[in-house]
Order: C-alpha cells, then sequence, then structure tokens
C-alpha cells in the first residue's frame, strides 16, 4: 500500500435519531460534532436518517405488494363479458 494517500480511518459513531439508535464504527468520514459514547470517549457523530433500526424492510414494516391479487380485480372489473371478437 502506498503512504500517505489514504484517507485516516477511525471510529466514528452513526446516529439515527429517529429510531434513537448509534453505533459505533470505523470510518474514514469527518465530522465536526462530537458525543460521548457509553466508554466515556468523545467520538465524531454523523446523523444519518435512515439505519436499520428505521428502515422498513428489517424492521419488519415493509409492505408486500399482492400483485396477483391486483391483476385478478383488474380483470373482473374490466375483463371482456363473454363474447370474444
Amino acid at each position: 500500500m502506498k503512504q500517505s494517500i489514504h484517507p485516516e480511518y477511525r471510529p466514528v459513531v452513526f446516529r439515527d435519531r429517529a429510531a434513537d439508535f448509534a453505533f459505533l464504527t470505523r470510518s474514514t468520514r469527518t465530522a465536526e460534532n462530537t458525543v460521548t459514547w457509553e466508554d466515556g470517549q468523545q467520538y465524531p457523530v454523523i446523523d444519518v436518517e435512515v439505519s436499520s433500526a428505521s428502515h422498513p424492510f428489517y424492521t419488519g414494516r415493509a409492505t408486500v405488494l399482492d400483485t396477483a391479487g391486483r391483476v385478478e380485480k383488474f380483470r373482473r372489473r374490466y375483463g371482456r363479458t363473454g363474447a370474444t371478437a
């Protein structure tokens, strides 16, 4: 690996305010704000809009589209009435 061409890789807290969830990981992202973590040390904090705690897929609130039911409903409503052309 070449020296002095890579960004600094350091601990950073990512925080999802909507879900009141935060996790400590390592990243090259920088931030001006800091937060005191559970271990008592100060870490840069990056606020994110969506995390695994608030994403519908991971929380089980995802909606599944019933395309077969929608097609049948369309055919019942607008389908032919028996005469073929």
